[in-house]
């Protein structure tokens, strides 16, 4: 098996999962008492989230390079980024160590591809949902046109994380919101939505919605296991 990195603690609830889905996976392949050989850098948060929400990135990308030199000395082959909005510094942390990134934007727009999914939604923080870079790139890789960002949606997502699913807290009512707008995205001209923040899946059944749900963690897990295995 080979030895890859998480940079993790963006937020740590989201990286519990990574960790879940990742050992369940390789359990699951291998058999017995099997599980995944990984390194992670756990940061906190609250440094990271200060740059991001000031628009700070080359900040954010300071902690990433050095989470990423870390890793990489440490042994791992391969780097996952727990978090969609991180991916936005991917070049400036590929630009300093020499190992690859696994892209969580490369691999949604290639499981959305492979599926022949044509229009999607796009939900997440507004640091994901707004922003052009990640747009554009999902386009580029997954061959979609993405319905109109929707500002008030990603504001509340973002009080949603920030005060709520960061912490681990899950809330009923924040369960009924994602279940309503869900719903009421279904209404649009769109044939699937991409849940583009890792936290979401706490309070979204992915399984258990009128459209299909490409559920961004689930999808970077998924690949992040067949690095570990050798398995393309």
């Amino acid at each position: 098996m080979k030895k890859l990195g998480l940079i993790g603690g963006l937020s740590w609830s989201s990286t519990a999962r990574y960790y879940e889905l990742i050992n369940r996976a390789v359990q699951r392949e291998l058999g017995g008492l099997h599980s995944a050989t990984l390194l992670i850098d756990s940061l906190d948060f609250a440094e990271v989230a200060g740059c991001a929400s000031s628009n700070d990135w080359d900040c954010a990308a300071g902690h990433m390079v050095g989470a990423a030199k870390r890793l990489e000395a440490g042994g791992a082959e391969a780097i996952v980024i727990c978090a969609n909005s991180l991916h936005k510094v991917v070049p400036q942390v590929e630009s300093m160590v020499g190992i690859p990134i696994i892209n969580i934007i490369d691999e949604i727009g290639g499981k959305l591809k492979a599926d022949k999914v044509k229009s999607v939604a796009l939900v997440g923080t507004s640091n994901v949902m707004m922003d052009r870079d990640y747009r554009q790139k999902l386009v580029a890789t997954g061959g979609v046109t993405l319905l109109p960002a929707d500002a008030e949606l990603a504001g509340r997502i973002d009080r949603m994380v920030y005060d709520e699913l960061a912490a681990g807290k899950v809330t009923r009512d924040a369960e009924r919101y994602m279940k309503s707008e869900l719903t009421d995205i279904a209404k649009e001209d769109v044939q699937a939505v991409v849940l583009a923040c890792t936290e979401l899946e706490l309070v979204v059944d992915v399984y258990a919605n009128v459209l299909p749900i490409y559920d961004s963690t689930i999808i970077h897990a998924e690949a992040a296991v067949r690095f570990l295995l050798d398995r393309g």
